[in-house]
């Protein structure tokens, strides 16, 4: 049997990757098909539409959000005030990483928010111990699973045996953390090869990961931004026209907002801050391998809570955390914002898109988050 599995992992055909995104080749490669030219965009209220109505959301675009100068203001401001406070988490996951996989793992990035998080490990790693460890981006989509064929051309050039890292940028409810689980059983049913279904995050609201950088529900960055903080790649997009048996998952690289483009910015503003976090972050991790945190999925019973209050019958419409919130100001249609108190320092930006936007926002304490997004339900209004 295992012999068979070998045979059919290194012997499936799959499409060369292509060089994408804005940042250098030596941060990341993403195992992405181009598919910039094919037009997927909708427009925000029709996408949402069409995803209530049951079209996977991985078959269409949302248009990108262009924030406004304010909102960049903001977002310098913010960087500059979590940088360090960020580069202490990348710090603590590196050495959880370090400590517990070794010098030998490969950094698998999940497309997109995760892309930025593993290109901080990996310098960090190179920084601290002096290796450049391999780093992909790949796509993972909920409904339809991690990019087979992206896995596959992974351990086709780092042999069956390799050691995959995934990592994302935070957990909301836990929901991509579930996929990854069911993803690694699905390729060892189907392959025999067992992954480490391990997931590092830089934040862990949800109570959901194994190694992460703090609990703590506060603002990266990375999460302001949509394609700009990512090295200009779009969602990956799965469409049984466009991605064929041999290719890995579709995204588009906007090449025509170069300009725009703060994904480096992000990066470096981070890294010069990691020589003064490292002696913090041994600390902090040796603690954590002491006493184990535990994965108590506490996210997803608050999530449940806010569902019976409000009577909203789909989950998925509830968006948890600052990452998830963020993301539902800039490219869903949102109905309202709970957050915990109005003076939390993490969600001025927050605030200020629910503002622009015209969303209200309501006081809803005692969540493990800071806050979270309440889609509009199309299909009968929630009072």
């Amino acid at each position: 049997m295992k012999g068979t599995s070998n045979h059919k992992v290194m012997d499936k055909k799959i499409a060369e990757p292509v060089p994408l995104g804005s940042y250098p080749p030596s941060d990341v490669m993403f195992l992405l098909k181009d598919i910039s030219d094919v037009s997927l965009e909708l427009a925000t209220e029709e996408r949402e539409e069409a995803i209530q109505s049951g079209v996977h959301y991985s078959e269409m675009l949302p248009v990108e959000y262009q924030p406004t100068e304010q909102y960049i203001d903001l977002f310098h401001e913010t960087l500059q005030q979590s940088a360090k406070k960020v580069a202490l988490a990348v710090a603590i996951v590196s050495e959880m990483i370090v400590t517990r996989r070794g010098l030998g793992c490969v950094l698998v990035s999940l497309a997109r928010a995760g892309t930025p998080v593993g290109i901080l490990i990996k310098r960090y790693i190179a920084q601290r111990y002096e290796v450049d460890l391999p780093h992909y981006s790949i796509s993972i989509i909920r409904g339809k699973g991690i990019d087979e064929n992206a896995i596959l051309y992974i351990l086709q050039n780092h042999g069956l045996d390799a050691d995959l890292q995934f990592v994302d940028g935070w957990t909301g409810k836990g929901a991509i953390r579930g996929v990854l689980i069911d993803s690694c059983n699905s390729l060892y049913e189907k392959y025999g090869i067992r992954l480490n279904d391990d997931l590092a995050v830089l934040a862990d609201p949800g109570n959901c990961a194994g190694t992460f950088g703090t609990r703590e529900d506060y603002l990266i960055p990375s999460a302001c931004l949509n394609s700009t903080v990512s090295g200009l790649m779009s969602r990956t997009v799965l469409h049984a026209d466009l991605i064929g048996p041999e290719d890995f998952h579709g995204s588009k690289f906007y090449r025509e907002w170069l300009d725009a483009d703060e994904s480096n910015v992000f990066i470096d503003t981070i890294c010069p801050y990691f020589p003064s976090v490292v002696a913090e972050a041994k600390s902090v991790c040796e603690q954590m391998l002491e006493h184990t945190p535990d994965i108590t999925w506490q996210g997803l019973r608050d999530i449940q809570s806010i569902q019976e209050t409000f009577g909203i019958d789909n989950i998925n419409l509830i968006k948890p955390g600052v990452g998830e919130t963020t993301r539902v100001l800039l490219r869903r249609v949102p109905w309202k914002i709970l957050v915990d108190t109005m003076d939390n320092p993490n969600l001025k930006h927050i605030l200020l898109l629910a503002k622009d936007r015209g969303v209200p926002v309501e006081i809803f304490p005692g969540m493990t988050y800071s806050c979270c997004g309440i889609i509009k339900p199309l299909k009968g209004e929630t009072e």
